[in-house]
């Protein structure tokens, strides 16, 4: 139907079913223009004249049919001259009689029209159902005014306002007529206008610059044919020309770049509007105006973006059609586009860059890993972030807001007065120390740094600091100062070990000769037991004394950890006794971790047997596993623990406890807290150089009179458990006759070795150095065998085994150490073999024997 509409009066009820009525048939909402009142259609309307004057100069006055005559002609140069198109319809809507303006504006002749229906040369098919409702009001002798849309005979659509109403015969309509107004101009106003004002409207409403460029184009897809629709910003600071917002057919949206002589930058640098057709871009880059770098679109349309007369950019249209084709008023439209674009535009950035300022700012406000507060001098928080109140303990910033610093945050009140007091003297404060109480009463090292500040909506003396809690960084240290101090004394440890098994070496190996010549009859062969025995114990000792400084050989496999546990709980059963309830808990599919499983057992020994010493009338004892993943949710404790899977076991028990004093020197060697003659202080000491050996960590968690939870860490591996494989059997014959070449600087220890294998039939070349060895080898043609010390003087065992593989690849070789993690420097292969310090003679045959294989006879 038409857009406005004015009939007789009717009810208000008829007319909101009507304008919803309109507003369906048209697809856009119908607009009323108050109605007017009319006559009653029943009744004619009667053309007011002049009398006639009567005189005698009017005798031959004009007959009736005359004046009647006269009267048509006035009226019909009056429809006739009438600056609005006029038409007479009979009944039946054909056409009767149009003026020349109704000719003029549709663009038809008379002759096309006459007797015409009036449907079928300016009614358009969209709107035939408005024609039905017209005529049927019009049939009804109604009068109405409508706006609407009429098509001309070029095809074009004008708006225009009807005013219709019927011709009263003897009070029957005899036939209709209409006035029609174009009323274009007026509805292209009020287009722009409204397009201006939402334009305006967009501004305000759109969140970022991308929604409000979209709603732009939707609006000037609204006023003229926008289907490539682009808008060009150039940076001054980069002197880039990017295009935020493209919408193209045929081209997608270039990368920013430096200007360069295209239509775009033209405009930019004129600072004018260009309406270009593809023949005058040719001839503007033959005036060398601009450089073509693609095919220009069949019409181009540009208008500049300024703001205080200065072009930032260009608001541009494309057009590939020949049927879509832009004139001058669509260049004035946009050009009063732009103005409106350009003003938002330049606002909305502004906007935007002052978000980013806050936002960015806020971020690292809000962000941050340090406490950032704001506070009066007289004991008030006016303002605090995430990080502070997660650092006191607090859930929300009103909970913190609420507190009194000096009160309820210091721990110690003179630290606050100390505070303020280096505040009002320095204005500020840099590094500053305090302990804090979190809402859950523990406390933390804090360092703070701040500031005066002074705002208009605050305190005049304020106070900015950042707070870094570094009570992690305080337990870290003193776990370091820890690790140096352990590390130390099992250096300590382990020089004396291996000093001490070199001694210990030849005491066992001349004892086991004496043992082997004396018969067991012998006077002497019980006190060289007795020595052998002592022997013994000395070496266990030295063990684990290697065990501690991480200096022991360990053979390490993929374990699995449960396995360990349930095969110890059946030995673990009798060893602590009936008054002692020992309970496993072992999580499922754990995992397995590479570890030696013989030490990894004499770790649960030592720390179940510590356990059952702490109880002794009784208790509970309780071992578990578990798979956990370390990552910094973990908290302040245990820092240093590098990030990662791990299984842990678990030994707890409910004893005596130690207080902290004594949990900071428990791993320390032959330190004990247990009577004299009741323990050699090395059981943890052993327990922590076989887990550091192993990768892993152990912690120890205990108070007086609640009993001691021990934790092991050790790394997980994703690999399948290794099988427990048969230990080979000993070879049957440990004699031999091959060539071995002994370097071994001890000397009492080389003179051992040396008796031993050569009692045995083997060919021994011995030397005191690398050096020596190697004029040795040099001067002997067949060397089966090289038996050397890891570390001497001058050449190193490894860097003598190097050099004599040069001249002798593939030779075999066998490592002496009293230090496994000497021995293992670089990787063993097929023909190396490592034998720790100290050994029994036995065993060092064996292991010969076993390097060379099997004897030839």
């Amino acid at each position: 139907m038409g857009g406005r509409v004015t009939r007789a009066p009717q009810s208000k009820e008829l007319v909101r079913a009507q304008n919803l009525r309109q507003a369906l048939e048209r697809g856009a909402p119908p607009t009323f223009i108050p109605p007017t009142p009319s006559t009653p259609v029943a009744q004619t309307s009667t053309l007011s004249w002049a009398p006639e004057q009567k005189t005698p100069a009017h005798k031959n006055s004009k007959t009736s049919s005359e004046t009647l005559e006269l009267r048509r002609q006035y009226l019909e140069q009056l429809f006739q001259s009438s600056p609005d198109p006029l038409i007479v319809v009979d009944t039946s809507f054909h056409t009767l009689c149009v003026n020349q303006e109704f000719q003029r504006i549709f663009g038809y002749s008379a002759a096309q029209i006459l007797g015409q229906p009036i449907d079928s040369f300016i009614l358009v098919p969209e709107r035939a159902a408005e024609s039905q409702w017209i005529q049927q009001c019009l049939g009804r002798g109604e009068r109405l005014t409508l706006e609407t849309q009429r098509r001309c005979q070029n095809g074009t659509l004008i708006d225009v306002s009807i005013s219709c109403a019927p011709l009263i015969i003897n009070g029957n309509p005899a036939a209709f007529y209409a006035v029609y107004r174009d009323i274009s101009d007026r509805k292209r106003s009020e287009v722009l206008s409204s397009a201006l004002y939402r334009i305006a409207e967009k501004a305000s409403a759109a969140q970022d610059l991308q929604q409000f460029f979209a709603a732009i184009h939707s609006i000037v897809d609204e006023l003229m044919c926008a289907r490539n629709f682009s808008i060009a910003i150039h940076d001054a600071e980069s002197n880039l020309l990017s295009f935020p917002y493209f919408v193209d057919e045929k081209q997608s949206a270039p990368a920013p770049e430096k200007l360069a002589s295209g239509l775009t930058e033209y405009v930019l640098r004129t600072g004018e509007p260009l309406l270009c057709t593809a023949e005058l871009a040719q001839q503007m880059q033959k005036r060398g105006d601009i450089k073509l770098t693609t095919p220009p679109p069949s019409q181009w349309l540009a208008v500049p973006l300024k703001v205080n007369s200065h072009a930032f950019g260009a608001l541009i249209l494309k057009s590939y059609s020949s049927n879509s084709q832009f004139g001058e008023r669509d260049k004035e439209i946009l050009t009063l586009v732009s103005q409106q674009l350009a003003a938002a535009i330049d606002r909305k950035r502004n906007e935007q860059e002052l978000r980013r300022s806050e936002v960015r700012y806020r971020s690292l406000v809000q962000t941050a890993v340090y406490g950032i507060y704001r506070a009066s001098l007289d004991g008030r928080f006016l303002d605090v972030n995430p990080a502070l109140i997660e650092m006191l303990g607090y859930t929300s910033a009103l909970e913190v807001l609420a507190l009194h610093p000096q009160k309820d945050v210091f721990l110690d009140p003179s630290a606050y007065a100390r505070l303020v007091e280096e505040f009002r003297r320095t204005g500020g404060m840099d590094g500053f120390e305090a302990r804090w109480r979190r809402k859950d009463g523990s406390p933390i090292t804090v360092r703070i740094s701040g500031r005066a500040v002074a705002s208009s909506d605050g305190p005049s003396d304020a106070l900015e600091a950042i707070a870094e809690d570094i009570t992690a960084r305080r337990v870290l240290e003193d776990q370091f100062r820890q690790a140096q101090k352990m590390e130390a004394v099992g250096r300590l440890a382990g020089g004396i070990a291996h000093d001490f098994n070199n001694l210990l070496m030849v005491i066992s190996g001349y004892t086991e000769i004496l043992l082997d010549q004396l018969a067991p009859e012998h006077s002497l062969h019980a006190k060289a037991e007795s020595i052998q025995q002592a022997s013994d114990r000395a070496s266990a000792l030295t063990r684990q004394l290697l065990a501690f400084s991480r200096k022991q050989h360990l053979e390490l496999k993929v374990t699995d950890i449960n396995a360990i546990v349930t095969n110890m709980e059946r030995l673990l059963r009798p060893l602590i006794g009936e008054d002692v309830e020992l309970t496993t808990h072992l999580e499922s599919a754990v995992g397995c971790t590479r570890a030696d499983a013989g030490q990894l057992e004499q770790v649960i020994m030592n720390l179940v047997v510590n356990a059952k010493d702490a109880m002794p009338n009784g208790g509970k004892l309780s071992i578990r596993t578990a798979a956990i993943t370390v990552d910094d949710s973990q908290g302040h404790e245990n820092t240093f623990i590098k990030h990662g899977p791990y299984i842990t076991i678990s030994i707890s028990d409910t004893g005596e406890g130690m207080d902290r004093e004594t949990q900071a020197r428990i791993f320390e060697p032959f330190f004990t807290t247990k009577e004299k003659g009741k323990g050699t202080g090395l059981g943890l000491s052993t327990v922590y150089g076989i887990v550091k050996q192993s990768g892993g960590y152990v912690f120890v968690q205990s108070e007086p009179g609640h009993g001691t939870t021990f934790t092991i860490y050790f790394p997980r591996v994703d690999e399948p458990c290794d099988a427990v494989g048969a230990t080979p059997a000993s070879l049957a014959h440990s004699a031999g006759s091959e060539t071995i070449l002994l370097v071994e600087d001890e000397e009492s220890v080389r003179q051992l070795v040396r008796e031993t294998l050569a009692t045995r039939g083997y060919r021994v070349l011995e030397a005191s150095n690398g050096n020596a060895a190697l004029a040795l080898a040099a001067s002997t043609d067949t060397i089966h065998l090289v038996i050397t010390d890891v570390v001497m003087p001058g050449l190193s065992g490894h860097e003598l085994v190097q050099q004599l593989m040069q001249a002798r690849p593939g030779i075999k070789i066998l490592y002496l150490s009293g230090y496994a993690e000497e021995a293992f420097t670089a990787p063993l292969n097929a023909h190396q073999a490592f034998l720790q310090k100290p050994f029994t003679l036995q065993s060092l045959s064996r292991k010969v024997r076993e390097v060379l294989g099997p004897a030839v006879n």
